[in-house]
């Protein structure tokens, strides 16, 4: 029976290692030729290491399955314009990118230096940017193509000491319902994941607090390989008529999560002024505020 990604070719972000690598295994047993792009940085992005792309790359061969490594960074342009050139010179096509590349940089924000917030939205934001936009021409042309980004939690629902990765991972969500608004007319999709799963950078989380040392070992039970089948699903096209979404994978939970949208109004046909803000609006508004909710608040059950 062929697999849900015969024939494709798939660049993966990130692979060398945890989801990413998880990613682009599964697609290659799913039939797809893949990019395993890896620069091998540390969990704060410093550094650089060929090895973890290339033993992806060999994992994948041994198995009988295509795939070739790139160790570029995806914060230069002309290197993730290289990578899809990769692609097509090796493989003659490319059909989907999964935007998976990322380090974090966590620092409470009153904290945190200029160099931490530019080096995580560099990568987080501008990097999953100059990825998409050097694929989105040949997606074009071909009239067919699939994104894959993720973001997060944390910038979903919201999270303390990450105001740089939160920030770049909500921006990524309102990225891509762009890319699908603009990419639609080209049969072309993009949609988002945020994971939760154990890896390398959840490992750098502060566990100084009970409920700090809860949450890690909660974590620690959600394996990166669990977030590779909704991935590869939404490379496919199993997926043909999903777009714009924004999904969640927890060990064995999916989650569709909402998007903004006005719940509750209030109009005066005299105008505003800020006390009749106070006097009108805010009594009216006020029990449908959000709280100041973590992540770990709103997923406060034990994944299944």
């Amino acid at each position: 029976m062929a697999g849900c990604l015969e024939n494709q070719v798939v660049l993966v972000t990130g692979a060398g290692r945890g989801i990413g690598r998880e990613i682009a295994l599964l697609a290659a047993k799913e039939g797809a030729s893949v990019v395993v792009n890896d620069l091998g940085s540390d969990p704060e992005g410093g550094g650089v290491d060929a090895s973890p792309a290339h033993d992806v790359v060999a994992e994948i061969q041994a198995f009988g399955g295509k795939a070739v490594a790139n160790t570029d960074s995806i914060t230069d342009p002309a290197a993730a314009e290289g990578m899809v050139s990769q692609a097509i010179d090796t493989f003659g096509r490319l059909d989907a990118v999964v935007n998976n590349a990322g380090f974090l940089r966590d620092r409470i924000f009153h904290k945190m230096s200029h160099d931490d917030w530019q080096a995580v939205i560099g990568v987080h934001l501008t990097g999953y940017w100059n990825v998409s936009r050097a694929a989105a021409s040949h997606f074009r042309e071909q009239n067919r193509g699939s994104f894959v980004h993720f973001t997060s939690a944390s910038g979903l629902v919201g999270n303390f000491g990450q105001v740089n990765y939160a920030a770049a991972k909500l921006g990524v969500a309102g990225m891509s319902k762009a890319i699908a608004l603009d990419m639609q007319r080209y049969n072309v999709r993009s949609n988002c994941i945020a994971p939760f799963a154990w890896s390398r950078l959840v490992g750098t989380i502060p566990t100084e607090t009970p409920e700090e040392k809860l949450r890690v070992e909660r974590v620690k039970t959600m394996t990166a390989a669990k977030i590779a089948p909704l991935t590869v699903f939404l490379t496919s096209d199993l997926s043909k008529d999903v777009t714009g979404q924004i999904f969640g994978s927890r060990k064995n939970e999916i989650f569709l999560f909402s998007q903004p949208r006005p719940i509750r109004a209030v109009q005066r046909s005299d105008g505003w002024t800020p006390q009749t803000l106070a006097e009108h609006m805010l009594p009216a508004f006020q029990s449908d505020f959000y709280p100041l909710s973590r992540s770990s608040d709103v997923f406060c059950w034990d994944p299944v």
